[in-house]
């Protein structure tokens, strides 16, 4: 089982990339230790800034040294992240297309146990809403470190989300990443599963548990939320019977409405989005959470096998 975390990954792939390039900035808002970048501080001290509790300033000064040529991480718990500093994100990185990566840690409910304060689960929505922001949420740490590594070739602003906890290995050394491009994991004539980020193993073991039950399932793994791979939704679409969508943030806004909106406009396909309910979540663990939801692996199945035995006794009754 992996116990190497994406935010780890982040800190050994800008570790490693500092060696040569000295352009490369971490700044952090008190967050060296959550954020897995104590390494890169000690490495490298000229490098680094520590801002302490404040992620208006984070942005700010990060978009201020991206301004002077330099290549800037700035990481954040994201449910302050995404929030505290939504207009310095506007403003400052967005709009001004500074050369920043907002590394948003421990995303989604992976502060379960402590309640809403601490949950970003309207971060994708809100970031994504911003023109000229990008949006990524990948879900291994192979993939994490392939991203980190190509957004250090280039110079557009672009927000990341990163669990807190280790996430099971989908791939391995050998993965083939290509930017902005959707990763199909399994193709699929039943139904197709489109997931973002820490739900992206969920669907790997959700399409185990149905194709032993004899379903053909797809998975693709949709970790470039915007861009988003709009010509992989819309072959999986013209393959399968349904589209599911799986996202650790609210129903509004996210993965769900952006596949939802690209489906209904070019090929009109059912989707089925499964992500976190509007409401105050209970407080718990991330896996108590996920399985409270239905969005661990029997939750997921579950709602794919009575969507497709709805949609086939719709069908039969259509035909009699």
């Amino acid at each position: 089982m992996n116990q190497i975390t994406n935010r780890q990954v982040i800190c050994d792939t800008l570790c490693k990339a500092a060696e040569t390039d000295k352009d490369i900035v971490v700044v952090c808002s008190d967050s060296r230790g959550s954020a897995s970048m104590t390494p890169f501080a000690e490495s490298y001290p000229a490098q680094f800034v520590e801002l302490g509790i404040a992620e208006q300033n984070l942005v700010t000064v990060s978009a201020g040294l991206a301004a002077c040529g330099k290549k800037v991480f700035a990481a954040s718990p994201a449910s302050f992240l995404s929030t505290r500093s939504y207009e310095q994100a506007k403003v400052d990185v967005a709009y001004s297309q500074t050369n920043v990566t907002l590394v948003g840690i421990s995303g989604g409910i992976s502060y379960g146990a402590l309640g809403m304060t601490h949950h970003s689960c309207q971060d994708i929505a809100a970031m994504a809403a911003l023109p000229g922001m990008r949006v990524y949420l990948p879900s291994d740490r192979f993939q994490t470190k392939c991203l980190v590594e190509e957004l250090l070739k280039d110079e557009k602003p672009a927000y990341v989300r990163v669990s807190r906890l280790p996430t099971e290995d989908v791939y391995d050394e050998n993965i083939l990443f290509r930017l902005n491009r959707a990763n199909v994991i399994a193709e699929g004539c039943d139904a197709v599963l489109i997931a973002c980020g820490e739900m992206v193993p969920a669907a790997v073991r959700a399409r185990r548990l149905l194709e032993k039950e004899g379903y053909s399932i797809g998975v693709i793994d949709m970790y470039c939320v915007k861009p988003v791979d709009k010509e992989a939704i819309l072959k999986a679409a013209g393959g399968a019977k349904l589209l599911v969508t799986l996202e650790e943030h609210s129903p509004y806004g996210g993965l769900g409405s952006i596949v939802s909106q690209i489906a209904g406009e070019y090929c009109p396909r059912r989707v089925i989005n499964l992500s976190l309910p509007d409401c105050h979540l209970i407080a718990g663990t991330n896996t108590e959470v996920f399985r409270y939801y239905g969005l661990d692996e029997e939750g997921v199945a579950a709602t794919v096998r009575e969507a497709l035995a709805k949609d086939g006794a719709a069908e039969r009754e259509g035909q009699e």
